[in-house]
């Protein structure tokens, strides 16, 4: 018996997608609620589960294209065996590439961000341990891999007159790959540049003393880890300190609306996590009445759903603000563009020991540089310097948090 797959219900208002990446191949067994195929949306991948057990006999769309809700994706021959797909169905799909390693199984199928990262570094994926949703690789587990080739180098061997040197090597040849965007990174990039199109965006900048926090999250950790079983991090600091400002500042916290200006009695802040296939924001709702404990799970729960691809467009709609933090990259300062239709995102830094003066003496503390942009047409400059202040004075001085000043 065939069964047909369809796209399912995406999300509100969103009524197509693209293929991302075929999980199961023709003649592959699957059972039920095993993903078969991943889908892009604008904002998350989707994977597509089996409604059935038997055996993946016809893809219908093939990687790139775009599908509508409802479409046909695939057929599953119910209580077929393994390996009974149609030749039909086999010829639609794409012929796996001549370098392709031949034991590779559907679950390597990789993304072309990956095979991407596969040829920049130089890396056999046939060796790498995939972290990602159904042992599938990485873009990171690929940039692991191409971190510790280097510490135990395996002597190339001597190009003999049956094992000729590699053809690269010999004439130079320099290769390059076109792999098409991705909806994700489409919408993305629309976005952005939208944003700078339509928002008059400025940027102002302070420095933060971050001892105060890392001496609270150096006497408390162990203890908040044991009461709420999650690792009390610096973001929800800042999402606490961003509370107490766009509450004394609402204009940070609002977003223009035709010729209307929304202002919002609640926070819900996006945090911007990296995922596989590029950033994403999902969104922390009511941060105003949340504490820390919430909002740390909060946060670790998106980053692991988003490095599983298991994010909802549910978690990524809505957020008055967004926190960026480009510090665990490294970055020590940059100017970040806000994720409209909201007025304003703060940008946080890495820490770094700098010498500053207290009280007439220099002194080593680690400080961080923290960015405010901001939509000018509705924030004006003293607005975004005063939240900017008040999110330093309270990181400076966490006591303000608790009492609310």
């Amino acid at each position: 018996m065939a069964t047909e797959i369809t796209v399912p219900v995406l999300g509100e208002s969103v009524t197509e997608g693209s293929i991302g990446e075929w999980l199961k191949q023709p003649g592959d067994a699957v059972a039920v609620d095993e993903p078969i195929v991943s889908l892009e949306t604008d904002k998350v991948a989707v994977d597509v589960p089996s409604t059935v057990a038997g055996v993946l006999s016809e893809h219908r769309a093939a990687e790139g294209d775009t599908v509508e809700v409802g479409a046909v994706l695939a057929i599953i021959e119910e209580g077929a065996s393994a390996g009974a797909a149609a030749p039909a169905a086999k010829a639609a799909s794409p012929a796996p590439a001549a370098s392709a390693p031949a034991d590779t199984d559907a679950t390597q199928t990789l993304s072309p961000a990956v095979r991407r990262a596969v040829l920049e570094n130089g890396v056999d994926p046939s060796t790498i341990k995939g972290t990602g949703k159904g042992g599938r690789i990485t873009k990171e587990d690929v940039l692991e891999a191409a971190k510790n080739k280097g510490k135990a180098p395996t002597p190339a061997p001597a190009p003999t007159a049956s094992s000729p040197a590699p053809a690269s090597a010999a004439t130079g040849e320099r290769r390059e790959e076109r792999v098409k965007m991705t909806r994700m990174r489409q919408t993305i990039a629309k976005r952005l540049k939208g944003a700078q199109e339509e928002a008059a965006l400025l940027t102002t900048f302070n420095d933060v003393d971050m001892s105060a926090v890392i001496e609270a999250r150096t006497k408390y950790k162990d203890m908040f880890a044991k009461k709420h079983d999650i690792r009390l991090g610096f973001m929800g600091f800042f999402a606490k300190a961003a509370c107490l400002a766009l509450k004394d500042v609402p204009s940070v916290n609002a977003y223009i609306e035709g010729d209307e200006i929304v202002y919002h009695d609640y926070v819900d802040i996006s945090v911007a996590v990296s995922a596989p296939n590029g950033l994403v924001v999902p969104v922390i709702r009511d941060c105003q009445d949340k504490g820390f404990a919430r909002i740390e799970k909060d946060i670790a729960d998106f980053g692991k759903r988003a490095n599983e691809g298991t994010l909802t467009m549910a978690d990524m709609t809505g957020g008055t603000f967004t926190i960026s933090n480009g510090g665990v990259f490294g970055s020590l300062m940059s100017t970040p563009i806000i994720n409209p239709p909201q007025s304003a995102v703060l940008g946080l830094h890495r820490i770094e020991d700098r010498p500053v003066a207290v009280n007439g003496q220099v002194e080593i503390r680690p400080m961080m540089y923290i960015a405010l942009s901001y939509d000018h047409r509705l924030i004006d400059g003293r607005e975004a310097v005063t939240a900017l202040k008040i999110i330093k004075e309270a990181i400076e001085d966490p006591t303000r948090m608790l009492i609310d000043l």
